[in-house]
């Protein structure tokens, strides 16, 4: 038997082509079209705010559980990003996909959960899965656009995106529309973050590593104590608080020095037994009230490292002694320790 013939298919009629110029202007204005699309979507979702974005801040404040959030393609991917927007800021919450829930997911989620479930139309695979969290007891916080869908029905609360274009040059891929969502999203989840009152030093302490968790940690969080931070007595000699210094498990360039009571009086520094024991009339056996250097510069323990750092830049020193409130040493910040961290010992620019 003869094989069929096929038939080639046509090329895809091609654009004339445009010159360099006009290239760089059509990406441009694309680009421009695009944004502008999704900053409407933006300002129409603002627009539609009242009592149900009330009602779900207001619902989610008194959660005794976590929040869970759930969403089927482009707008579960979008909620990937809210869910982890209530996690760093203070509200216990993870993602949840709304197949994987349905073959059995679902028994991560407790009666005390929240849901709150992203779908432009309200008609994806959430239709089938919000009677099933509404049946465990879970209150429902619906963003979409389409406020009379089947997933509106089951929802509680129901936040409204609104209906503005797709900014995709076909109208179809998500863009507006998720736009939309994670704006909404954030709202949801940084209003909450005010209601709570979240200060910066809890908000640092979900985000320990990276550049956010350096510029909230405290003194304490990084100076040196206990046998690594060297304190002598203003009574001891300068051999003494040499032989402390060399003495510390940890490379050591500096004791504080004290007084009978714990208090801060002076410093001396690895340099400063260079200079000195270059000059014949000290000795080993000279006392350090002698020749330490008085009042030093010092940082409380409850102080950002970060000012720390900005003391040590501004008079170019090494090892920042660190004092308590009664102004008694508790420790010692080292450069090479805040360049272990990542900290940078240059001015930002």
């Amino acid at each position: 038997m003869a094989r069929p013939t096929l038939k080639a298919t046509p090329p895809h009629p091609l654009r004339k082509p445009l010159a360099a110029d006009q290239v760089q202007k059509s990406i441009l204005t694309r680009a421009q079209a695009v944004l502008d699309a999704e900053a409407a979507a933006i300002t129409d979702a603002r627009e539609r705010l009242g009592a149900p974005f009330i009602g779900a801040v207001t619902t989610i404040l008194h959660c005794k559980g976590r929040i869970c959030v759930t969403g089927m393609g482009k707008a579960g991917l979008i909620g990937n990003k809210i869910a982890a927007t209530f996690a760093s800021t203070g509200t216990v919450s993870y993602s949840l996909h709304p197949v994987e829930a349905l073959h059995g997911d679902l028994g991560m989620v407790h009666s005390d959960d929240i849901v709150v479930a992203l779908s432009k139309s309200g008609s994806s695979e959430l239709v089938e899965l919000l009677p099933r969290l509404r049946a465990l007891g879970c209150k429902i916080i619906l963003l979409t656009g389409k406020l009379d869908s089947t997933a509106a029905r089951h929802a509680d609360f129901v936040l409204d995106i609104g209906q503005t274009a797709e900014a995709c040059p076909l109208g179809l891929a998500p863009s507006s529309s998720t736009a939309a969502m994670l704006a909404l999203g954030d709202a949801l989840a940084l209003t909450v973050m005010e209601q709570k009152a979240v200060q910066p030093e809890q908000y640092a302490s979900y985000h320990p590593g990276g550049a956010l968790g350096r510029f909230l940690m405290k003194t304490s969080e990084i100076m040196r104590t206990g046998p690594h931070c060297p304190i002598v007595a203003e009574s001891a000699t300068l051999g003494a608080c040499y032989q402390a210094i060399l003495a510390a498990p940890r490379r050591a360039g500096a004791a504080a020095i004290v007084d009978g009571g714990g208090k801060l009086v002076g410093i001396i520094t690895h340099g400063d037994f260079f200079r000195l024991f270059q000059t014949p009339k000290r000795s080993p056996d000279s006392p350090v009230r002698d020749v330490m250097t008085r009042s030093p510069k010092r940082i409380r323990d409850d102080t950002r490292v970060n000012d720390a750092l900005e003391l040590m830049r501004k008079h170019a020193i090494d090892e920042l002694p660190v004092v308590d409130e009664q102004e008694r040493v508790v420790g010692l910040i080292d450069i090479q320790d805040l360049l272990a961290r990542g900290f940078s010992v240059f001015d930002d620019a």
